[in-house]
């Protein structure tokens, strides 16, 4: 193996100390822009690298920053990313993607990942539902932002859209447009999203003076397979809805699959609302009426919140609430 180049091999090579080289690589200000050239030239002709986790430890600051999602394998999720990266990258920071596929074992682990590698700072989609696995990040000091899944902690900033006015939107525009009887295929509801789009679902109803019926909310994982399975659920009832609001696009395009296999027209017979605006929901044979996120702006957003409170002078740690508007997106699974 070849041997690694050091500071003392360059100061060698140059005749100088291993500080002076530790400086100038450190553009330290008492070096003279001679020194630092040859210096720099000389250690990029020997291949030195250096020990960034090293430097980290010593300057306290590493320029990365974690992000932690449940999937990385969406739509949603890799446009909050992106919209992340492009906000940070231009302030010199790269960003580190843990995937967590929704267990709290490995949210952990993830977490403590990011902080054996000195990272500035942690933004998250939470799927935990125990905030302390939380305590050793806001021990440690490192800003922690949630987006979209959040926890309620004191002084802890969060970016999420109005996930109660979404569920109300969703489910409204299904009753403006002739339905009474609405099914609603939930998320977890220990997730706060997922309560609230949840909880403007059930407001939607009783505003209009449609009863709640409890056997017509059914937590279902953001799959099409779970879709699926779960209409079947629905339409085997003795008394079944005629419309369906999801809390996933996924879970929506399997009732559709399901729903068009069994021969009932969509939206005539059966209206079908979806969550996230994935991209296939408006690329179908029959595009899906939809709630766009925003993730884009989701991930901006979180990224100013987190430079905002990287470059907060002061030792108080900045506590902001950021909630986006959902959209509602009316395409040929509902009624107009």
């Amino acid at each position: 193996m070849k041997k690694k180049v050091t500071i003392y091999d360059i100061a060698k090579e140059l005749n100088i100390t291993a500080a002076t080289v530790s400086r100038a690589l450190n553009n330290n200000p008492n070096i003279s822009q001679a020194t630092r050239e040859l210096v720099l030239k000389t250690a990029s002709k020997m291949n030195y690298e250096q020990n960034k986790l090293a430097l980290a430890l010593k300057s306290g600051k590493s320029n990365n920053v974690g992000v932690i999602v449940p999937r990385i394998d969406s739509n949603f999720f890799g446009s909050v990313i992106r919209g992340i990266e492009e906000e940070l990258n231009p302030h010199g920071y790269h960003v580190i993607i843990c995937q967590t596929d929704g267990l709290e074992e490995k949210e952990a682990s993830n977490i403590e990942a990011l902080l054996n590698s000195q990272v500035d700072g942690i933004l998250i989609s939470t799927s935990s539902s125990d905030i302390t696995i939380f305590d050793r990040v806001l021990k440690k000091e490192v800003p922690l932002i949630f987006f979209d899944r959040t926890k309620n902690i004191k002084k802890v900033s969060s970016v999420t859209i109005n996930d109660f006015e979404a569920g109300y939107k969703a489910t409204d525009h299904l009753i403006q447009t002739g339905c009474s009887k609405i099914a609603h295929f939930s998320g977890d509801l220990n997730i706060e999203i997922f309560k609230d789009r949840f909880l403007g679902y059930k407001q939607a109803l009783l505003d209009n003076g449609i009863d709640y019926i409890e056997d017509y909310v059914i937590p279902t994982k953001s799959s099409i397979e779970a879709g699926k399975s779960n209409i079947l659920k629905l339409l085997n009832l003795e008394n079944p809805p005629h419309a369906v609001f999801s809390s996933s696009d996924f879970a929506a395009l399997g009732a559709i699959k399901e729903l068009r296999k069994l021969n009932i027209r969509i939206p005539e017979n059966f209206s079908v609302v979806g969550f996230s605006n994935e991209p296939f929901t408006r690329f179908m044979e029959l595009p899906i009426t939809t709630i766009d996120q925003f993730p884009l702006e989701m991930g901006k957003h979180t990224a100013k919140v987190f430079l905002e409170q990287i470059n907060n002078n002061s030792k108080t740690r900045i506590e902001k609430k950021v909630v986006l508007d959902p959209e509602l997106i009316i395409r040929k699974s509902s009624k107009k």
